[in-house]
């Protein structure tokens, strides 16, 4: 059974830095497409960033919002995602969700808040 456990959330005030982490089970890590997504309330659930099987930072893809400030990265041997956030803004305030791609099923973890706010 494909699982995804976020972690690492909370509050930070703007400028701050969080990481978040993604335990991962029930698949092989390796194989996988693994991304983060954001959803703030009233809006869609939207792409932060992804990272391919090798976990090189030329198989990475950043939102335009976020690029230069998140860093996502991936430990094949612990079958863990991160997304480390630097310069956090307000409007980074959402609910933060690990995505696994494995061919064509997509798996979700439970998501993590990020609250940024003074």
């Amino acid at each position: 059974q494909v699982q995804l456990v976020e972690s690492g959330g909370g509050l930070v005030q703007p400028g701050g830095s969080l990481r978040l982490s993604c335990a991962t089970s029930g698949f092989t890590f390796n194989t996988a497409v693994m991304s983060w997504y954001r959803q703030a309330p009233g809006k869609q659930r939207e792409l932060v960033a992804s990272i391919g099987r090798s976990g090189s930072s030329a198989s990475t893809n950043y939102a335009d919002s976020v690029k230069g400030r998140f860093l996502i990265s991936r430990d094949n041997g612990g079958n863990r995602v991160y997304l480390q956030m630097n310069s956090l803004k307000p409007e980074d305030t959402a609910v933060y969700y690990c995505r696994a791609l494995l061919g064509t099923y997509i798996g979700w973890g439970q998501g993590t808040q990020v609250t940024v706010s003074s």
